[in-house]
């Protein structure tokens, strides 16, 4: 009987974990959260020990790390200085400098956000961050965002498993083709975005200044506090009642016409006036050619295209969609751009326009105001030989929005300005849409604070939020008369003031953590006085809704 040949080595069985996290290892440098989550779900499954699925993904993320620095400090920075961009080395220096004070701290919570890992180790390499502090700090930090990552996975992941019973023989299976759809999905992302180096190093300036940040790097601190509020006073759904007389608070799914009505009722001398538009109108005109609205009223065209007006959403945040309309073809353009219901809203010239943030205690007689912001609408001035483009991408500031003043003035962007001629370049004023915020506290006097007030307390179930508002003159403001609302918002507002770029970035989270004190804690007083507030579910409703209307809206001015 011949006798069977065997290897020199170990049953391969016993090289199965070692396999398994040699895959998890090169699967971070694709998607290394996603890795993360696999191996914290096959640890559940016990198909995984803890020193294998810990040591591979942090190996592996602390490496592609490495990796990203490598690539744009060696290669990505060599090609920078042998290219026509070259011009831009004294922005570059100064940013290395900005980068070399607060690397350590945008390092660390850029590794709690997902998506902004990447542009900040490009960042960290191109700005020729120190080799030895990014390989300390990025190692520290991984190492517990990995260690975070399987715990927090292993824990859910075991009732999820128990739960998939089915499927337990097969969770490597499982896990695997999970980790393969996700790593699609990221590559197909990544394939589709064509490569603009420009835009890229647009990008990149933006990060210098917070008040550009995107929502989701910079709201997260905000998010985490409103949980640990939500602890404090007992209750997640508060702010859905710190305005009773305004659906959610004014969080969201909100009217602005309902609120615009109640103030035109109670104090139309200060209030622009406005009519609704329902959803889905039909559009003829008395020829029956599709044109106007037929439900408004006979005197509409008189009483709206006789002068400039505004349309925007009833539905709305951050200005989007607002338009200022000078002519019928405007309003039917708008009309056909959209089935959301709308605002028609007299045009209040000002031409200045400031947010008043106000609030009042339920048991208490008087309101006060929170937070001012003075609103400044930015402009190119033409000098007869550059294109607007080209006077927008030359300021230091309209550049890092340039995409956005662009996509607003598509038609003219390549229009070589007359020398003196001024193109405003944002109408509606919000931050999100390109105005500049200042901080108006030097507005606030006894006056106006009286006017608010009087003004707010004629509002039923109103305590909080914020009056936009535009004025002829400082003067007429500090004494409270002679302004125009335009618009009121509710718990979801915020103390726009935080955005004036003097302020420092810790400063602005102060005033947001005491703005969404206030919040939560008129919201808890209301809620013990009978109010009853808006489910968690209902408002992710109304946001997934508002989010289907808001891919449609126009442009905004």
């Amino acid at each position: 009987m011949t006798e069977m040949l065997t290897w020199p080595w170990p049953n391969a069985v016993e090289w199965l974990p070692l396999w398994k996290g040699a895959g998890f290892f090169f699967a971070t440098f694709i998607l290394e959260d996603a890795a993360a989550i696999g191996a914290g779900l096959l640890l559940a499954a016990g198909g995984l020990t803890w020193p294998v699925a810990f040591f591979s993904c942090w190996l592996g993320i602390w490496l592609g790390d490495a990796g990203l620095y490598a690539l744009a400090r060696f290669a990505g920075r060599k090609w920078f200085e042998r290219s026509s961009l070259q011009k831009y080395s004294a922005a570059v220096a100064r940013r290395e400098q900005w980068f070399g004070e607060n690397g350590t701290l945008i390092l660390i919570f850029s590794r709690c956000v997902p998506g902004a890992r990447l542009p900040t180790y490009l960042a960290a390499g191109f700005l020729r961050w120190p080799l030895p502090r990014f390989i300390f700090v990025t190692g520290l930090a991984a190492f517990f965002w990995t260690a975070f990552v399987l715990w927090l996975t292993t824990l859910v992941g075991r009732p999820l498993l128990q739960w998939l019973n089915f499927y337990k023989h097969g969770s490597t299976l499982l896990v695997g083709a999970i980790i393969s759809i996700l790593i699609a999905a990221q590559l197909f992302r990544w394939s589709a975005k064509k490569f603009d180096l420009r835009k890229n190093f647009t990008v990149l300036a933006r990060y210098q200044h917070w008040e550009f940040w995107p929502g989701w790097l910079f709201y997260p601190p905000v998010v985490m506090y409103c949980l640990w509020l939500a602890i404090k006073y007992r209750g997640l759904a508060h702010p859905t009642v710190s305005n009773p007389g305004i659906f959610s608070g004014g969080l969201v799914g909100e009217s602005k016409f309902a609120t615009l009505k109640n103030l035109m009722a109670t104090s139309p001398e200060f209030t622009a006036a406005a009519e609704l538009i329902p959803a889905r109108t039909e559009f003829l005109d008395q020829n029956g050619k599709t044109n106007l609205p037929i439900n408004f009223s006979p005197t509409f065209c008189a009483n709206w295209l006789s002068s400039p007006f505004i349309l925007k959403p009833d539905l709305g945040q951050r200005g989007a969609g607002v338009k200022l309309i000078r002519t019928q073809t405007q309003a039917e353009t708008y009309l056909r751009q959209t089935n959301a219901p709308l605002l028609a809203q007299r045009y209040a010239p000002g031409p200045f326009e400031a947010g008043i943030f106000y609030y009042r205690w339920p048991h208490e007689m008087r309101g006060q105001i929170f937070n001012v912001t003075e609103k400044i609408f930015p402009f190119v001035t033409g000098d007869g030989r550059h294109t607007l483009r080209e006077l927008i991408e030359a300021d230091s500031r309209a550049r890092l929005i340039a995409e956005k003043y662009l996509r607003r003035f598509a038609e003219r962007a390549d229009e070589v300005l007359p020398a003196g001629e001024t193109v405003r370049l944002v109408e509606a004023g919000n931050h999100a849409q390109g105005c500049i915020f200042r901080d108006g506290a030097r507005l606030i006097t006894p006056e106006l604070e009286a006017r608010i007030d009087d003004i707010s307390q004629k509002l039923e179930g109103f305590f909080i939020g914020r009056y936009d508002i535009r004025y002829a003159s400082e003067d007429d403001l500090r004494a409270g008369k002679n302004f125009q609302i335009v618009e009121l918002n509710g718990a979801a507002a915020e103390a726009t003031a935080i955005y004036d770029a003097r302020n420092s970035l810790w400063s602005a989270y102060r005033t947001l953590f005491r703005q969404w004190d206030l919040v939560f804690a008129i919201g808890a007083e209301n809620r013990r006085r009978g109010a009853q507030p808006v489910g968690v579910f209902a408002m992710w409703r109304h946001w997934r809704a508002y989010g289907r209307l808001a891919a449609n809206y126009p442009e905004a001015d």
